[in-house]
């Protein structure tokens, strides 16, 4: 059956910070130019939002600059930063690091405590006013090449496809969207930026990427224990008795709601590391667990996080479009922010390619977008803290000690002259399970702690079971010929949701993937050793909802 198509101006693949910022600059350029620009966001959530997860503490300075009158419209930034506490907690106690030892750009005054999925709905209500075209359920599943080898837009999935890979009665093969220009913001990892990269060259001369897994969960508390701006982030326990490093974050914003999550960084070596169960240890800290007596926990999710800062920004543009947003990579680690970063690429994209349009180009590098985003607040964002996630190779206590020396002389106006580098992607971090000791991880108490199934149960993920499985392994026999005898099959352990399991019958290993389960977080994408596991996209509108977070 032939694919239809639909013509359009611009493109952007992914209704995240980035997508939408890049489409209402487009229209707003557009309106003050008195000229017609046809845009289109395609969107795999079944909903704008419902793939959105961050923890999230939100710079409002491209918000300021896209909507200045943002308050006046309703943008759900309700709950101002009060309160901004950072810790080093030991198994029992907890160090606070003076406010003013910190260097300032780690102040989070000025900052609102947000849901970031709720914001993307706000600005995804405020881009189809302006007349953007937003299709949710719907995954760019395949980019489209002009004869010239140019970008000529994406198409959607098939739909109806069953797990055999039959139509069923209920197909409709996927829509063709034709573009002069196509934005790609479809967030960390995403299937359409990998096979972008690898076309154009896009990573060659940068360092490897970098990434963390991010859990989360958010909970409604006893009043009496909320505390309203009150930001809480801390090191150390539980993640360094196990080899890995990372972080954690505690938000209270809202109507007594509460966000907490655990960073862990993916460079960890220990394979029988299991970030979910760090994550549920963590909460069971004493200076942790008494924020939630009597509270009940409402949402779960994770979602992989770029952390490799400047130094691993690939090339943003090739013959037909650019990368934005997380598809690029755009967080800053120590603030443990990147979408205010996100959505000023987003812009900058949007001016670049209003530009090219109005010049009747179309198809080729919008080359004014790299050089306008090194010159704006993001580099400059960026520049200040590109050496604090390379330093934490010399160890969490010594790197971050070191981190933060440099982003104080940066705030001292003194730049250091050298850029560390990342020297190897996270995937070959791990060492073989013969040299450490399995990890006895305490069992859920179903009061502070939870297991996978019931957490999973929250993030309200949901695929239509008879179709092709998206986690798709390049070679079947890996995991259990090469990854469990080596390496004890790590995917048991640093998948968040429970897809992947060794399942022994008749006294032989089976490896088993559970794709219904998958909150699309890409972290097996980033971590399997052997690098077999390819993540695509699944059925439109299939994966997590997550309501609130």
């Amino acid at each position: 059956m032939a694919r239809e198509a639909m013509e359009y101006d611009v493109v952007i693949v992914g209704a995240g910070p980035a997508g939408l910022a890049a489409a209402i600059r487009l229209k707003q350029l557009a309106a003050e130019a008195g000229r017609d620009v046809s845009v289109c966001i395609l969107e795999k959530g079944s909903e704008v939002g419902a793939h959105i997860l961050s923890g999230a503490v939100m710079d409002p300075i491209a918000l300021n600059e896209l909507i200045p009158d943002w308050k006046h419209k309703g943008a759900p930034l309700d709950t101002p930063v009060t309160d901004d506490r950072f810790l080093w907690l030991t198994p029992k106690h907890s160090i606070r690091f003076p406010n003013f030892t910190l260097p300032p750009l780690m102040n989070n005054h000025g900052n609102y405590i947000v849901s970031l999925g709720n914001v993307c709905r706000w600005l995804g209500q405020q881009a189809e006013a302006l007349g953007v075209e937003i299709y949710p359920g719907f995954a760019a599943a395949e980019v489209l090449f002009n004869d010239d080898g140019s970008v000529k837009g994406v198409a959607t999935g098939d739909m109806g496809v069953s797990r055999t890979g039959d139509q069923k009665d209920s197909y409709t093969p996927g829509m063709e969207l034709h573009a002069k220009y196509t934005l790609i913001g479809e967030g960390v990892r995403g299937s359409l930026a990998k096979q972008l990269m690898v076309k154009f060259g896009l990573r060659e001369g940068v360092d490897p990427q970098k990434f963390g897994i991010g859990l989360k969960e958010l909970w409604q508390v006893d009043p009496a224990l909320h505390k309203p701006g009150l930001v809480v982030h801390t090191q150390g326990w539980p993640l360094g008795e196990n080899g890995a490093q990372g972080g954690s974050f505690m938000y209270h914003f809202g109507e007594n709601l509460v966000s907490i999550g655990v960073v862990v960084h993916l460079a960890y070596d220990n394979p029988y590391i299991s970030p979910f169960d760090e994550f549920q240890r963590f909460k069971q800290h004493p200076h942790v667990a008494e924020y939630f007596k009597g509270g009940k926990r409402l949402g779960y999710g994770a979602r992989a996080i770029n952390e490799g800062g400047l130094q691993s920004i690939p090339k943003l543009v090739f013959p037909g479009g650019v990368l934005i947003g997380c598809s690029a990579g755009f967080v800053n680690v120590p603030r443990i922010k990147g979408s205010h970063n996100a959505m000023k690429s987003g812009m900058l994209a949007a001016e670049s390619a209003f530009a090219a349009l109005g010049a009747e180009r179309h198809h080729d590098e919008l080359a004014d977008y790299p050089a306008a985003l090194k010159a704006s607040w993001v580099w400059k964002d960026l520049d200040k803290v590109r050496n604090v996630k390379p330093s934490l190779q010399w160890g969490t206590v010594l790197g971050t000690l070191y981190g933060g020396l440099d982003m104080w002389l940066h705030d001292l106006g003194i730049r250091v002259p050298w850029t560390l580098k990342h020297h190897k992607a996270d995937h070959e971090a791990l060492r073989p399970a013969s040299e450490f000791s399995p990890i006895t991880y305490p069992r859920p108490d179903g009061v502070l702690s939870f297991d996978k199934p019931s957490s999973v149960f929250l993030s309200n993920t949901n695929h239509e079971e008879d179709q092709p499985v998206h986690l798709r392994l390049r070679d079947p026999s890996i995991p259990i010929s090469i990854n469990l005898p080596l390496y004890d099959e790590p995917a048991q352990r640093y998948c968040p949701a429970g897809v992947y399991e060794v399942v022994v019958e008749g006294g032989a290993p089976r490896f088993q993937i559970n794709a219904q389960n998958c909150v699309h977080c890409k972290t097996c994408d980033i971590k399997d050793p052997a690098q077999n596991i390819d993540w695509a996209v699944p059925e439109g509108g299939g994966g997590p909802n997550y309501p609130g977070m």
